[in-house]
């Protein structure tokens, strides 16, 4: 099954991911949470051109993938579980709750090494926000974070089955709790103490630099709990706040080769 699996996973992302866009895009189409301020063709075209190019480098560097990594260390006998008798199960599940923490501790990162901002700032610069945002990811940015995820997925031995399926879930949460969508307020109070909801995660890409600065979690909300940096919603509101960063307010955020050129322009967090 694992090898099944394993073999047919770029199909499976695949389909699950055309499945929940689409699925997302029409709930947020008919039930979004705010107006959106910039033409959304020229903002999709963009997002969808780069995860176009993120997707044929992550292929071309790593063809396996991480979860071909951990079929690597599982046959050698490389990882923590790997070198314990534990249940299936219990590898499998601690290993999706790790690499959880491993991606909240990224994006903080992200945020506070000027090098890594220079890159995740693209992410940002995107003036609304919807399930296109979740796609919108510098393509060193993507390389580096595969790096850094295969890493844990080594350290850890985690299950194939695991990487697997943890990579499904953090893509599906992702496009969730970027979506454009409103939720009930006695729903999304209820949601958000066990996943990210979109009211939750849209405080992260508020232009005040404290409401950036918190939020990080992708799928569990409750990393950002224990470590300080939860913030509940933004001072101005989700109708009144503003989403991007304020030195770039107007429509270059949705040209692509504005976007890809992020990096070499001046960081004002240095």
């Amino acid at each position: 099954m694992t090898e099944f699996l394993a073999t047919h996973e770029p199909t499976i992302r695949l389909a699950v991911f055309i499945g929940l866009f689409g699925i997302l895009a029409l709930s947020e189409y008919l039930r979004p949470r705010r107006k959106l301020t910039a033409p959304k063709g020229s903002r999709w075209f963009t997002n969808a051109a780069i995860v176009v190019i993120d997707s044929v480098v992550v292929r071309l560097i790593f063809p396996a993938a991480a979860v071909g990594v951990a079929l690597w260390a599982q046959s050698n006998g490389y990882g923590l579980f790997n070198m314990v008798d534990a249940p299936l199960w219990v590898a499998g599940l601690v290993s999706i709750v790790v690499l959880d923490f491993a991606v909240w501790l990224s994006h903080l990162l992200s945020h506070k090494v000027p090098m890594f901002w220079r890159f995740h700032r693209m992410h940002h610069s995107d003036t609304d926000i919807d399930v296109s945002t979740a796609i919108r990811f510098h393509p060193v940015e993507i390389v580096a974070s595969m790096v850094y995820k295969v890493a844990w997925v080594v350290a850890l031995g985690a299950p194939a089955w695991s990487v697997i399926l943890f990579e499904i879930i953090l893509n599906g949460v992702a496009m969730f709790n970027h979506a454009n969508l409103k939720l009930p307020v006695w729903l999304d109070r209820i949601v958000r103490l066990v996943v990210v909801t979109p009211d939750m995660h849209r405080v992260h890409h508020s232009t005040v630099p404290r409401e950036t600065d918190s939020n990080y979690g992708f799928n569990f909300p409750f990393w950002d709990r224990m470590f300080g940096t939860y913030i509940a919603q933004p001072s101005a509101g989700h109708d009144g706040m503003h989403i991007g960063l304020e030195e770039w307010q107007d429509e270059r955020p949705q040209k692509l080769g504005w976007a890809l050129s992020v990096p070499l322009l001046p960081l004002n967090k240095d």
